[in-house]
């Protein structure tokens, strides 16, 4: 007998009309909610189930969905990551779950790992609904100095095709050797290789509507975003999940942005552990059980100060 599914597929419209994919688990009873922001490129279908159902299993509402223009999610050109939108998404995500009738709108959390951390830190700075952020691994540099010449070139040849009627040029976020055009997420190096090995995994592992492709112009939005300067503008409190042996996103660069944080924060070091099997591995329940803590002891926090 198959499984029973812990979540259903739900789709929440968003300001422009775009329609926004995810797995909603549903509370029992009237609950604080977690709204999961994935990876760059990655799929909900990826890795972080086994995440939310954790967060279910300990009563929790949570949304793992697709970002804007990936997976299942509508947008295009298809998969093009687009950070500051999809940090304004997020806001109108965060505004269907509030509506969900188990959800208790005022104990909703934001958790992203990666790109999605930095896209809840921004959507937060702004959007200041949330009673807690959760980054982990957060991402926070995209373009390497001695690319950007050339990378910059490229882009502006691939916005004067598409003004002569050409389709948008798409490529894989990582070549065989790890790199892209950019030198961003540990190009060139371990983190790129593995980067790189977990695209072409989740191609072979058929997931729904996975693409190993990217829109080139996503090099724009990427080179044209600065979560870094957003850190001293949220006001929720902050737990951030930094790996010890992170080789895509350097922890130095973390512990940078948590040091710009001025609201109440904690730090939390995943001894053994890299950027992409953070959330994986019998340990990564020692970083589950932290966030859990963190986010009980805030809500409660937030509760007797009403």
């Amino acid at each position: 007998m198959a499984p029973i599914p812990r979540h259903r597929l739900v789709e929440c419209k968003m300001v422009d009309g775009t329609l926004i994919s995810g797995f909603l688990y549903t509370a029992e009873q009237l609950a604080p909610a977690i709204i999961m922001s994935h990876g760059f490129n990655c799929v909900k279908e990826m890795t972080l189930p086994d995440v939310a159902e954790i967060f279910h299993a300990h009563g929790f509402n949570v949304l793992l969905y697709d970002a804007r223009s990936v997976g299942a999610s509508q947008g295009q050109p298809r998969n093009l990551i687009d950070p500051l939108q999809m940090a304004e998404d997020l806001s109108d995500i965060y505004t269907y779950v509030a509506t969900l009738p188990n959800v208790d709108r005022e104990q909703i959390v934001l958790w992203g790992m990666s790109m999605g951390a930095v896209v809840t830190a921004t959507c937060a700075a702004i959007d200041r609904r949330a009673k807690a952020i959760i980054m982990v691994c957060p991402l926070f540099s995209y373009v390497k100095p001695e690319r950007a010449d050339k990378a910059y070139a490229q882009l502006m040849k691939d916005r004067v095709s598409q003004l002569r009627g050409n389709e948008p040029y798409d490529l894989p976020p990582f070549n065989s050797k790890g790199d892209n055009p950019i030198g961003f997420g540990g190009a060139g190096g371990t983190g790129g290789v593995a980067a790189y090995n977990l695209m072409k995994a989740a191609s072979k592992l058929n997931h729904p509507d996975f693409r190993d492709r990217i829109c080139f112009q996503t090099y724009q939005k990427l080179a044209m975003f600065r979560p870094m300067q957003y850190m001293d503008m949220i006001k929720a409190p902050v737990l951030m999940i930094i790996p010890e042996l992170d080789d895509i996103s350097p922890p130095d660069e973390q512990r940078e942005a948590f040091r710009r944080i001025t609201a109440h924060k904690e730090e939390y070091l995943a001894h053994g552990k890299d950027h992409l099997n953070i959330a994986t591995g019998d340990s990564s329940r020692e970083m589950i059980d932290a966030t859990l803590k963190f986010v009980s002891a805030t809500l409660a926090r937030a509760t007797n100060e009403q």
